[in-house]
């Protein structure tokens, strides 16, 4: 007779759907060196599949493009490519891109020991499939929840893009002016040309960023900055 030996020290994959807290969570990711992404929403972990060209990469290309512009031009600001952030015990994202202040420049997220983020970013940007996924629902909740100030979805399947700004705890959108350009309220001169953005035109997306960057109110966010 073959006996099979106890498996209570071994740890169960990280599987998409699973309901975990975030320490089980982080328990199982870290024993599960084949999953390249994951994340915990509302307690829930999705697994990340893989990654369309045009479906995901391209556009995430030119959104860290635009963000790494600001940034660049704009110190005491910090940009990353899909960090992991620990928000709150149910809810460990890993963001397409994070714009914040440095914390001791008066941002509201820090740095662990292990230099993982905690806390909500000034700014997260996100491309999305479509209007179905979660960027738009249960993450965006969560983002609410917990104070980013600033939210921008790009669904790429409907060629749409969605930028929210927090006001007394909920998202609100903020809308193109006569030009077509979105003006960011929380990282003054961050101008986006959208629909240079969705057509691919990097040339004018660039140039209506630096327009911003030239204006008075990013002259008066680095004065600010300097001053903290």
């Amino acid at each position: 007779m073959v006996t099979q030996q106890p498996r209570s020290n071994q740890i169960p994959p990280l599987e998409n759907g699973d309901r975990l807290s975030r320490h089980e969570f982080e328990r199982r990711y870290a024993a599960s060196p084949d999953v390249n992404k994951a994340e915990l929403i509302e307690g829930v972990v999705y697994v990340a599949s893989p990654l369309r060209f045009q479906g995901h990469a391209e556009p995430h290309s030119k959104l860290v493009i635009w963000l790494g512009n600001y940034q660049i031009a704009t110190p005491g600001i910090m940009v990353g490519i899909e960090p992991t952030i620990l928000l709150d015990q149910d809810n460990e994202p890993q963001p397409d891109g994070v714009l914040f202040i440095e914390p001791d420049r008066g941002g509201q997220c820090r740095f662990t020991t292990d230099d993982y983020i905690a806390g909500a970013p000034e700014l997260i940007a996100e491309v999305a499939a479509s209007s179905a996924a979660y960027d738009l629902h249960d993450k965006k909740k969560a983002y609410r929840r917990n104070g980013v100030k600033e939210y921008i979805v790009w669904q790429v399947l409907e060629n749409q893009l969605h930028w929210f700004s927090l006001h007394e705890g909920e998202y609100v959108p903020l809308r193109s002016d006569a030009d077509g350009i979105i003006r960011s309220q929380v990282m003054p001169g961050l101008w986006l040309a959208v629909a240079a953005l969705l057509t691919g035109d990097m040339v004018k997306v660039l140039a209506v960023l630096q327009a911003g960057l030239n204006s008075p109110e990013h002259t008066e966010f680095l004065n600010s900055l300097n001053l903290l």
